[in-house]
């Protein structure tokens, strides 16, 4: 499996912010999104074996594991055994995915967090993957700007999302505008900006 790093840190986002976590990143991604925060995972990576990843999470002994990207999905086949393996042992599972590949075959193990591209990020989420989701799952729309919010809006609208859903803004941008957008259209959504950011955390 090509693994960009492996860290313990608070989970600065989603329904476990806060949480202490281990984090499995690994490297490869099949987007460019505009906005990516983590773009040394987007190729390279070290090969690691599942004994060697298991190892590091045995020592660490983690309650809660994030596995995220890159998009992790794009190595499914190897990914499936490390989470059999976590989740035999009773460890709470999320998983982070851009929403482009189908998750359904992990569900099993984890909670999945999809992340559904807005127009800022120049690329595109596959909308079907949403009826695959779960109340034990979550939604991530990271917005920039208000047409971000509107696409967001529309989808939220148009589907039926059965989980959380979350907005969350780009750095840097207005948060004053996205807080207003959705107080003004009463959306059904949490605001949440990147915990691991406003501490200096990685």
């Amino acid at each position: 499996m090509k693994i960009a790093e492996i860290f313990k840190s608070l989970q600065g986002e989603g329904k476990n912010q806060g949480k202490p976590c281990l984090f499995i990143r690994l490297a490869g991604c099949n987007l460019h999104c505009r906005w990516c925060d983590t773009v040394y995972a987007q190729t390279g990576g070290i090969e690691m074996s599942l004994d060697t990843i298991l190892e590091h999470a045995w020592r660490l002994n983690p309650s809660y594991v994030c596995i995220t990207g890159g998009e992790p999905i794009l190595q499914a086949d190897d990914l499936e055994p490390l989470l059999a393996s976590l989740h035999r042992r009773g460890t709470t599972i999320d998983i982070e995915t851009n929403g482009t590949i189908d998750f359904t075959r992990l569900q099993l193990y984890a909670s999945i967090c999809m992340d559904i591209k807005c127009p800022s990020s120049g690329e595109q989420s596959n909308l079907a993957l949403i009826d695959a989701l779960r109340p034990q799952d979550s939604v991530k729309f990271v917005v920039k700007d208000e047409t971000d919010c509107q696409y967001a809006r529309d989808i939220i609208a148009k589907r039926q999302i059965p989980c959380e859903i979350f907005f969350s803004p780009v750095s840097g941008s207005d948060y004053k505008t996205i807080v207003r957008f959705i107080l003004i259209n009463d959306l059904p959504v949490r605001f949440q900006l990147q915990l691991h950011k406003l501490i200096g955390v990685k």
